[in-house]
């Protein structure tokens, strides 16, 4: 069999189509293991000059990253910082100070009323209800008792809930650093403790009012007596914390549970509560001890609003001197405050 003819001229590539696409590279030199030229790396060359006629290309240059302002403090330094607190005042100070001690008063309200009203309502229930009833003591000596009573829970009511505590703050529990570090003077400080107890004192005479009447059915007050007599019962309760605030700054710590029990007991039964002052004529010597006592004018005032018809003294003469001694003990207590908050 003879080859095919190729007719002439034909290009070698179109008579043996396969010959370059069958073997690709086969005699390059990857395949003959000679390793290929490498392109050197483009190296920086200045740009040539452009062409006659041609327009000027200027390269674009990559510009720098605009700087970052840094904020110049002014004059006022409180521009850039947080805005700044208002102004507090000292009375808005104080006033939540004395409110976050009513406050701590509302948690332990049985135990306020545990220590201001059962001696109280024992007295007027012994004194009054069984002595009256077996006949020791006259029929009307329960409003007697009563109004007496009544100063008594002021006075004392105040009294306790400023000197104990605080002994006890400016001796051990040290609770008082945190009152002198408010933002109002050291001398309010001092106020909002007298304020203090005399609301506890305050309320707890408030309270024996109900309980008197309740034990007492036989009492009447007039209405117009109201007002004079809660007027004595609110100066009784702001004495009662003067002078708790003036001895428990001038009282040693070791000695406060002694001065309780030796002024105690003489306080309260040379006040004139379970007696009229003018019935102590027969005992000139007791009748002048027992005016010596502040809380004696507490009691006389509150007995001649309420119970008129027994001998008493003055109510005008009760209020000055409340009053006046009131300003004596604030000022005691004041500057001994200050002298134990500066210790």
């Amino acid at each position: 069999m003879s080859a095919p003819t190729v007719p002439q001229g034909t290009p070698d590539i179109a008579a043996r189509p396969h010959r370059d696409t069958t073997f690709p590279g086969r005699f390059s030199s990857a395949s003959v293991g000679v390793a290929a030229p490498r392109r050197a790396a483009p190296s920086w060359a200045p740009p040539r000059p452009p062409a006659a006629g041609l327009p000027t290309q200027v390269p674009a240059q990559r510009s720098a990253p605009a700087p970052v302002p840094v904020p110049v403090p002014a004059a006022d330094p409180t521009m850039w910082g947080p805005p700044p607190a208002p102004p507090c005042s000292s009375a808005r100070v104080f006033l939540a100070v004395l409110s976050r001690d009513v406050h701590v008063t509302g948690k332990e309200l049985v135990a306020f009323l545990a220590q201001n009203m059962i001696q109280p309502i024992f007295f007027l229930f012994i004194f009054a209800k069984v002595l009256g009833g077996a006949g020791f003591v006259s029929g009307d000596y329960g409003e007697i008792m009563l109004a007496g009573l009544i100063a008594l829970n002021a006075f004392f009511g105040g009294l306790h809930a400023v000197a104990f505590p605080l002994v006890m703050d400016f001796a051990w529990t040290r609770e008082i650093d945190d009152r002198l570090l408010a933002p109002m003077p050291i001398s309010l400080v001092a106020v909002e403790k007298m304020a203090f107890g005399a609301l506890r004192g305050l309320l707890a005479a408030v309270l024996m009012v109900p309980i008197g009447l309740v034990m007492l059915p036989s009492v009447s007050w007039p209405a117009a007596a109201w007002a004079p007599a809660l007027l004595c019962t609110i100066l009784g309760a702001v004495l009662g914390g003067t002078m708790g605030l003036a001895i428990g700054t001038l009282v040693p710590p070791k000695r406060i549970n002694v001065l309780f029990a030796l002024i105690f007991a003489p306080l309260m039964f040379t006040g004139s509560v379970q007696f009229p002052w003018h019935a102590l004529s027969a005992e000139r010597w007791f009748q002048v001890v027992c005016a010596l006592n502040p809380l004696t004018y507490v009691s006389e005032g509150i007995r001649a609003a309420l119970v008129p018809s027994v001998p008493h003294l003055p109510y005008l003469l009760c209020v000055v001197v409340s009053v006046l001694a009131t300003a004596g003990f604030a000022w005691l207590g004041i500057a001994g405050f200050m002298r134990r908050a500066m210790d």
